[in-house]
């Protein structure tokens, strides 16, 4: 059984099974299990993350921190791995529940802040206040770690909640979102290392972000930062969210610039959508395809970039990218990117051609990973009498695919790599 739920009744053709399978192989890659059989080892006292390696009889207490889509089973593995050499440990993560033995576990929200994920941040922010020098503090970074790890500097939740809720629907990129989201927070922009200092910090990234800048994966908590309250001014401006959303100058705050804080702070990429695009490029291989890696820094609007990406795709070859879309909602249907993207490239799909994209954690908004589609949905909107203007329009992808049956069904997954996408032309 793999991750697709579905995939019996998506793979109506052959070609169609050949883009689920090598979906599949990019779900396979990137889960926990996986990542940590190839990157971490602890053998007697010294443990090897990647290419760093810490001797723990250095250490007085080792302290687990972990927030982000999929960090709660990471944790979970290093928890196990350390066994009685942890001390204590923070997660929080979007899934119902996770059972531990030391590591404190809370449910949060996202796309949008919550009490929930502020308290978890004040929670484990008090508990920092007590490491020192001879402290070793391993992190779980995560997609989704900007919303769950939130400690504002000024405004309240309410307030915080409307600067998000105006900038998922602004059409702004999520290194801009990010800028702003820093600025207003005391833990992001390498706020949290501030905190930390002088403990050493060893922060396992798991990278959702276009180009993996380890800046913008959840803010970059851990990273120097570079924009400034004048790139705050340029964005409130280019997206008008002063006019959508009360705030103030004053609510903001510069990130911190010592170098000092960031000595000991060891920032190790564990995992990208590299990891996911190689496993699906020797999937293709296998199965007798041919196939190439358009980006792993795909951006633009969902709605123009299925089409794109049929026009970038050779006939006899598989298109594979990574990256994220933005789409701006003017309507009042369900839906997320992966699906308005697939649904707007329906007028450019043709012959054998087959889209397919979706989200590495499974959800991209209201249940579905994302969809996938061919002249067999063609077949069905035209024998269904179906208006795909109707659902265009209103923005309503999630309706239309659960009515044509191409959605992607896997449930949340425990990995976030970004969103990725497939064309195939046989």
């Amino acid at each position: 059984m793999g991750y697709i739920k579905n995939f019996d009744t998506l793979a109506s053709s052959d070609n169609r099974k050949k883009v689920l399978e090598l979906i599949e192989a990019a779900l396979t890659a990137i889960q926990p299990k996986v990542v940590f059989e190839n990157h971490f080892s602890l053998i007697e006292n010294i443990l090897k993350i990647q290419d760093k390696t810490f001797d723990l009889s250095n250490f007085e207490k080792i302290t687990v921190i972990g927030f982000g889509k999929g960090s709660a089973e990471m944790c979970r593995i290093i928890e196990e791995a350390l066994g009685d050499r942890l001390d204590a440990g923070f997660d929080i993560d979007v899934i119902d529940e996770h059972k531990f033995s030391k590591i404190q576990y809370t449910k949060g929200t996202h796309p949008l802040p919550s009490e929930e994920n502020i308290n978890y941040t004040q929670n484990v922010l008090t508990h920092l206040e007590k490491t020192g020098e001879k402290d070793l503090v391993i992190g779980v970074v995560c997609g989704g770690g900007s919303v769950l790890f939130e400690a504002p500097y000024k405004i309240d939740l309410a307030k915080l909640t409307e600067v998000n809720n105006a900038l998922l629907k602004s059409g702004a990129t999520i290194s801009e979102m990010n800028v702003i989201r820093k600025h207003l927070s005391r833990v992001k922009g390498g706020g949290l290392a501030k905190i930390l200092f002088p403990a050493t910090f060893a922060n396992l990234i798991f990278s959702d972000v276009p180009g993996n800048d380890l800046s913008v994966i959840a803010s970059g908590p851990t990273v120097k930062d570079h924009s400034t309250m004048n790139d705050v001014k340029n964005i409130l401006e280019k997206y008008k969210l002063s006019e959508k959303v009360e705030i103030a100058h004053e609510d903001f705050i510069e990130t911190p610039t010592d170098d000092k804080y960031f000595e000991k702070v060891h920032n190790i990429l564990m995992l990208s959508n590299h990891t996911a695009l190689d496993a699906m490029e020797k999937k293709a291989r296998s199965l007798g395809l041919n196939s190439f890696v358009l980006t792993d820094a795909l951006q633009g609007d969902a709605r123009e970039m299925g089409k794109k990406l049929i026009d970038q795709t050779p006939f006899g070859q598989v298109l594979l990218a990574g990256g994220e879309t933005t789409i701006k909602v003017t309507g009042n249907g369900k839906g997320g990117r992966n699906q308005a993207l697939v649904l707007n490239s329906l007028p450019f799909i043709s012959d054998q051609t087959i889209i397919a994209t979706f989200d590495s954690d499974g959800w991209d908004f209201y249940e579905l990973a994302g969809a996938i589609a061919d002249s067999k949905t063609l077949k069905k909107i035209k024998d269904m009498g179906i208006d795909v203007n109707e659902y265009l329009n209103n923005d309503n992808s999630y309706a239309f695919f659960e009515r044509t049956g191409d959605g992607i069904l896997t449930g949340k997954l425990e990995s976030n790599v970004s969103d990725l996408f497939i064309v195939y032309k046989p």
